[in-house]
């Protein structure tokens, strides 16, 4: 009896939490499109504010009104975001789970001969080129030099990031297989923190402050005209040839030059979006190059 409910426990398990993902994600597209449709018009409503203010200091009270709730809307946004996002983790943790189990259930013992094939099954790897390709020694040895309990999780990321430029997903896996670091506590920690990178970036890595000395300064407008002349896809970050990643960060430091960005370890400030497309060449009028 106890066998025959543990299939229907799984799959009742299953279907919730999978229900509970696609919530998590309907929730998440609807907070960004919501938020991208009401930023344009924030930053047109503040950067008129701060014209007529030059004019009329009657209106400064306004505008600090206006900023203190555009940014305040947004450090709310920012916080259900990650409070979803953290329910999003275990939920996919929880829909996996129940999955295992089911096909451990379900699915008849394959043949011995097949046993690897099994076990890529199991776990829901698939081979690509990309893990032939990559070197994993690299992952064997900071483990051995860092360790293999959770509490190393971080020191490990920063250490394959800093080696591949982002965290693999074939080293992630590596990573799991040879240390007590969960997958979901790599998907945590990994999303949680903002300087790691679950996908390749370019060559020279562009950051627009967003902070709010800068926002209400043109930020946006400098992002998106370094996005067009840089030709990266909606959604993306990273142009096609991988030259340049463009990244919009909390805070820079150097608000009083604000708008500001740094291109690798270049820093330019008082930026227009024309100017700004300037600050990627450096030296005698050329670009930055790999």
């Amino acid at each position: 009896m106890t066998g025959d409910r543990q299939p229907s426990i799984a799959r009742t398990g299953s279907w919730i939490a999978g229900w509970l993902v696609a919530l998590c994600v309907a929730i998440l597209l609807t907070d960004y499109v919501v938020a991208s449709r009401r930023a344009p018009g924030d930053d047109k409503l503040i950067k008129e504010l701060q014209q007529q203010t030059k004019s009329d200091a009657s209106l400064a009270p306004r505008l600090a009104a206006e900023q203190k709730r555009v940014t305040a809307a947004r450090r709310a946004r920012k916080s259900r975001d990650n409070a979803v996002a953290w329910a999003l983790i275990a939920a996919a943790s929880a829909f996996i789970g129940f999955a295992k189990r089911q096909i451990g259930k379900e699915k008849p013992a394959a043949p011995a001969a097949h046993g690897n094939e099994r076990k890529s099954a199991t776990r829901g790897v698939r081979p690509t080129l990309a893990a032939a390709e990559l070197d994993l020694t690299f992952v064997d040895r900071m483990v051995s030099e860092i360790g293999r309990g959770r509490e190393a999780a971080i020191p490990l990321l920063q250490a394959i990031q800093a080696h591949y430029r982002y965290l693999p997903d074939e080293a992630l896996r590596r990573l799991c297989e040879l240390t007590e670091i969960t997958p979901a506590e790599v998907a945590g920690t990994s999303s949680f923190y903002a300087r790691f990178r679950r996908s390749p970036v370019g060559e020279h890595i562009v950051r627009v402050c967003h902070g709010t000395a800068c926002h209400v300064s043109g930020a946006r407008q400098i992002t998106e005209e370094l996005r067009r002349y840089l030709a990266i896809p909606d959604g993306e970050d990273t142009d096609a040839a991988r030259l340049f990643t463009l990244d919009e960060v909390a805070c820079l430091g150097c608000c009083s030059l604000a708008p500001v960005l740094m291109v690798d370890e270049h820093t330019a400030g008082k930026l227009t979006p024309a100017s700004a497309c300037d600050a990627l060449k450096l030296g005698e009028g050329k670009e930055l190059t790999a």
